[in-house]
């Protein structure tokens, strides 16, 4: 079976970064971001997500990581693009989003195993946090 690929945004802006949790599962914590529709390149499937989730635009994206590890919904392989990213507008959750919050600012957010076992060190050693 092929993993589950997701593209995802580290938006750093404001006072750390914004994590969103999702109506299915509102205590677990996520980048946010989404599964490409077919044949969408990753860079258009962030720009669809943003927008969708948190009602801003996609202003510039660096890459920072692949990640391979569970997904935290779905309980299967997944493989996630993780780009840094800067946005236009100001982050408001929409969607099936149930939840924005800043992360280190509220450090009791139960991240989801890719945000806090792969992203956030990549950060660190990037610099970015």
């Amino acid at each position: 079976m092929r993993p589950l690929r997701v593209i995802a945004g580290a938006v750093l802006a404001g006072p750390g970064l914004p994590l969103v949790s999702k109506r299915a599962a509102p205590a677990v914590w996520f980048l946010p971001g989404g599964k490409p529709e077919g044949g969408e390149a990753p860079l258009g499937c962030l720009r669809r997500e943003l927008r969708e989730e948190l009602g801003v635009e996609l202003a510039r994206a660096e890459h920072l990581a692949e990640v391979r590890a569970p997904a935290a919904l779905e309980g299967v392989a997944m493989h996630m693009s993780v780009f840094v990213v800067e946005v236009a507008g100001s982050p408001a959750p929409a969607a099936e989003i149930a939840g924005l919050a800043w992360w280190p600012a509220y450090d009791r957010l139960r991240l989801a195993p890719a945000v806090r076992d792969h992203v956030v060190p990549a950060l660190r050693e990037a610099g970015r946090l």
